[in-house]
């Protein structure tokens, strides 16, 4: 029995080695990327990005805590990502499912390892008090390629962060910071997904289920350089040393465009 997915997936298979996409796009191209930062105004910093059809929010809250033992000058970075239930009929209530924590790992790890946060700066006493920055991440609806969508409002709802004032050495929120939160660079992540052996830009949903692997590609702007800070690969399929190469190339470019999107708002 031949389901509608399977038919979808044989459809858009036939379509890429035509050279085509079924939204007419061209293989290194996003869909429309729509960024609103202020979007939650308990947050000290949060971002609503529309990727296409996918839609998520993320808003960053900071607290005093204690600093990890094995990082006492540091500061914390936590992210978490939910999949509302009504986003996708694959959705469904209850702790955080695979794909969840995989968005959060691979927007964690992109920022981490930019080092676009100086986390000893975040540092208020050592092995005491720091600062714990969590990033928390609402997936409102799914059509394709989440972990850039939430590795954008990460980033856009950082730079719109804003450090609490301190009173007996607890955050006051009832008023935004004077502070602005200091980045060293805008960590970005781009995904290529390999369909019939071509490589294909911001996939959608139904390319996602066509797709034999994908690859996200961290990388940050610094020093007036573009800098590659982490990869993650999904899928069963593989990838050639070449199609790496050739993906790691598509993707500092594309993360280069909505950076310099960024940048503007």
């Amino acid at each position: 029995m031949i389901t509608i997915i399977e038919i979808d997936t044989n459809l858009i298979c036939e379509m890429t080695d035509k050279g085509e996409r079924l939204d007419r796009r061209n293989f290194e191209e996003y869909r429309n990327v729509q960024v609103e930062q202020g979007f939650v105004s308990s947050a000290e910093g949060s971002a609503r990005v529309r990727l296409g059809g996918t839609e998520v929010v993320a808003g960053v809250k900071m607290d005093v805590g204690e600093p990890f033992p094995d990082t006492p000058d540091e500061g914390v970075l936590m992210v978490a990502t939910e999949f509302v239930p009504l986003a996708s009929p694959d959705f469904e209530a209850g702790p955080p499912r695979e794909e969840a924590i995989e968005v959060s790992r691979v927007v964690d790890r992109a920022i981490r390892e930019s080092k676009a946060l100086d986390m000893k700066k975040l540092c208020l006493t050592p092995g005491e008090k720091v600062w714990m920055i969590y990033i928390d991440i609402d997936v409102l609806d799914n059509d394709g390629n989440l972990i850039d969508a939430a590795g954008i409002a990460a980033a856009a709802a950082l730079l719109d962060a804003r450090i609490p004032e301190l009173e007996n050495d607890k955050p006051v929120y009832t008023e935004k910071g004077y502070h602005k939160l200091q980045l060293n660079g805008i960590p970005l992540s781009a995904t290529v997904a390999k369909v019939s052996n071509r490589m294909l830009v911001d996939p959608s949903f139904a390319e996602e289920m066509a797709a034999h692997a994908r690859l996200t590609i961290g990388s940050v702007d610094r020093d007036n350089q573009v800098h590659l800070c982490s990869m993650q690969k999904g899928g069963p399929g593989g990838f050639s040393q070449k199609e790496i190469e050739e993906v790691i190339d598509i993707a500092l470019r594309k993360a280069e465009e909505i950076r310099d999107m960024l940048k503007k708002l």
